[in-house]
């Protein structure tokens, strides 16, 4: 049967944009917003933007606890660079500290109170920073795709993986693609689950080629430069902010970085999700959400996570 007509009928998502004051300058932020209860902060990937996320603001399973808000970063989808300055005449280039401030600071002035926090690639790194420097400001971190370090590509095992000091490679998809977005969406389909629905996977690579140049590479320094916790694995205290941590089998580079990551960090919890690629909320958002609902459901105390 055909699918019912949805023509005239409103999605649940509210789009927004607040004025951030990051690191002495005015941005407008732009966020897309549904549902009640507590706050629940979703980061995109690298390059990408909020719609990523759209898929969990019209899930009422999810909807119908958290407060659920997807924000495009500064440079990126409806978020603009900084006002008051000559943006175009400098190397975007995204650091830690400005990346960590933009959800603690978008937190405060929407006035959520200890919100959990999501993420995909860049996301996930965030979230994992998030945990380690800002404990006490989240109910509980998600890292998808995530990892204490991502750096030089060609580890295809845990045994082969090692977190050693010295590992100091550009990231996997820091490959020289002239900064051409479109170029860069295209080799992003190899990064995703082969059973996806096409419909979504190429919805997934059309965020990537409405970026804008020089965007992808700038955020990229941040896991590549700015986010290593090697050796810090320890200081994360998942009693102070759990920490779970989703990845997708499909994510053939990903995966033993997860891994690795997953048997330092005490108190994690770990799963790999089947069949899914680095993108999961929006390549395969119905086989996400299989995942995410039993972790949603253990940090509200409402079940154990499978």
């Amino acid at each position: 049967m055909p699918a019912p007509s949805r023509h005239g009928r409103h999605d649940a998502a509210v789009g927004r944009y607040v004025h951030l004051e990051l690191a002495g300058d005015d941005y407008r932020v732009y966020y897309e917003e549904a549902g009640s209860g507590v706050g629940l902060l979703c980061q995109h990937t690298a390059g990408s933007d909020g719609r990523q996320w759209r898929h969990l603001l019209e899930d009422e399973r999810i909807t119908s606890r958290f407060r659920v808000i997807a924000y495009d970063l500064p440079w990126h989808g409806r978020s603009l660079p900084p006002a008051g300055r000559a943006w175009w005449a400098e190397q975007y280039t995204l650091t830690r500290d400005f990346l960590t401030r933009v959800p603690t600071q978008l937190a405060a002035v929407l006035g959520l109170d200890a919100p959990v926090f999501i993420g995909s690639s860049v996301g996930g790194m965030l979230a994992l920073d998030l945990a380690r420097y800002h404990p006490d400001d989240f109910r509980a971190v998600i890292a998808c795709e995530g990892a204490l370090f991502l750096g030089a590509e060609g580890a295809t095992s845990t045994e082969e993986f090692t977190m050693d000091a010295d590992a100091d490679a550009p990231a996997p998809e820091q490959a020289d693609l002239g900064h051409d977005p479109a170029l860069h969406a295209a080799q992003m389909m190899s990064w995703m689950g082969a059973t996806a629905p096409e419909a979504y996977r190429q919805e997934t690579r059309l965020h990537y080629a409405q970026g804008a140049p020089g965007v992808f590479p700038g955020d990229i320094h941040y896991f590549s430069h700015d986010h290593d916790l090697r050796g810090q694995a320890h200081l994360i205290d998942t009693a102070r902010c759990p920490v779970y941590m989703l990845t997708g089998d499909y994510d053939y580079v990903t995966v033993p970085y997860s891994e690795a990551t997953a048997q330092q960090i005490q108190g994690v919890r770990y799963q790999r999700m089947a069949g899914m690629g680095h993108f999961p909320m929006s390549e395969d958002p119905d086989a996400f959400a299989s995942y995410l609902l039993p972790v949603l459901d253990e940090i509200l105390g409402e079940g154990p996570a499978a």
